[in-house]
């Protein structure tokens, strides 16, 4: 008896410690939030903005907390419901350095729209914020 119970515990620790690597290996390879240029952060955006696709949003935004990825679905699904379509980003005042971006684009009636959005940079990751810029 003793035997058939040593087994499960070894057996059910080995479990777990695979489990904990795993995990750990899963978070390792996790890429890096942001863009890796201003001129990635600019298309990457466009293109996620034009396809109203929350995952890839949600890879370039700097948002506060843990709920970055609720959020882009929120915004996504507002596109889609509002029928954006023609979506461009601009970057200024310098677009090497860029401190805004400008989303521009059409709603599903043909009507324009436009909104900045605050561009950041940390440890040469470029993402937009939805926070104002604080001094």
């Amino acid at each position: 008896m003793h035997i058939r119970r040593d087994v499960k515990v070894g057996l059910s620790i080995v479990a777990a410690v695979a489990w904990i690597g795993a995990v750990a290996l899963l978070i390792g390879h996790e890429p890096d939030p942001g863009a890796a240029s201003p001129g990635e952060l600019r298309d990457r955006l466009a293109a996620a903005l034009s396809a109203h696709d929350s995952d890839a949003f949600a890879g370039l935004i700097d948002y506060p907390g843990s709920g970055g990825g609720d959020f882009a679905k929120d915004y996504a699904a507002v596109l889609a419901d509002h029928g954006v379509h023609d979506v461009h980003v601009e970057l200024g005042p310098d677009a090497a350095a860029p401190a805004r971006a400008t989303v521009t684009g059409a709603l599903g009636d043909g009507r324009p729209f436009s909104y900045a959005l605050n561009v950041t940079s940390e440890d040469g990751r470029w993402t937009v914020a939805f926070t104002p810029p604080l001094p």
